[in-house]
């Protein structure tokens, strides 16, 4: 699937004249919990040459390279000016793809630098408020009654465990799913019960609608009731947007 993956970003670098600066698999493949038949699901930042950012309707032209999915591959990336742009706006998604444990593709230093600069442009606040919202609305939709949606357990858990880590202040939250399940100081009842569950969707299992797991859903429950009460009130990050602009510059310079 590697091989496939590497074919395809080479199709696209050819077909839309870009340098891919960076690419790697993102969601529960990244996140540790792939089920048997999980989409891989990549994502890329790529570059075009000087030339293109040199022109008076650049703000027309899409930012945005997406293909079609097929074999269970779904793959998609953000021209660099964009990702900088959400970078200082501390998205989310882009934080997540940096931290990936599953790189097929990084050349080129903009990839590395963005992380050296991750720290100084994490907002603790707004991540958390990203990380509620996910868990609020899956656990609204999907984890109410005796009967739930089993394996929404995972997308309630890891924005509430990713919110855990943030509150304790522990740095950038990791994309991988387990190393919060460790380091975050979760009961052993509870974490016997996710690692029960990770090696259950690992197995193939389908973990469609089913019983609820008492010691899972009183967890987050309450965790559900006591961050409904708080204002995350975090420290703003002081942005430095000449930085971005330092490095948006040195990029073009190092690919062309």
């Amino acid at each position: 699937m590697k091989e496939l993956i590497i074919k395809e970003l080479h199709q696209i670098e050819a077909e839309q004249d870009v340098k891919i600066l960076y690419a790697c698999e993102s969601g529960s493949r990244a996140w540790g919990f792939p089920s048997a038949n999980s989409d891989y699901d990549v994502r890329f930042i790529y570059l075009h040459s000087q030339e293109w950012y040199l022109s008076i309707d650049l703000e027309k032209k899409r930012d945005v390279i997406e293909r079609p999915i097929t074999d269970d591959l779904d793959i998609s990336g953000w021209d660099l000016r964009k990702s900088l742009q959400l970078f200082r706006r501390s998205n989310p998604p882009l934080m997540e793809w940096l931290g990936s444990p599953i790189v097929y593709w990084e050349q080129f230093t903009v990839a590395e630098q963005m992380r050296q600069l991750m720290p100084s442009f994490y907002n603790r606040k707004a991540l958390s408020y990203h990380y509620w919202h996910m868990a609020k609305g899956n656990f609204r939709d999907y984890l109410q009654g005796d009967t739930v949606w089993v394996k929404k357990y995972f997308y309630v858990l890891r924005p509430l465990l990713a919110m855990q880590w943030l509150e304790k202040d522990l740095g950038l939250v990791p994309t991988e799913f387990q190393t919060m399940v460790e380091k975050v100081g979760l009961e052993p009842s509870l974490k016997a019960a996710i690692y029960r569950l990770i090696e259950e969707k690992k197995m193939g299992s389908e973990l469609d609608r089913g019983p609820r797991i008492d010691t899972i859903s009183e967890f987050i429950e309450a965790e559900m009731a006591r961050y409904g009460e708080l204002t995350f009130d975090y420290d703003l990050p002081k942005v430095q947007l000449e930085q971005l602009n330092t490095l948006f510059r040195s990029a073009l310079n190092e690919v062309y």
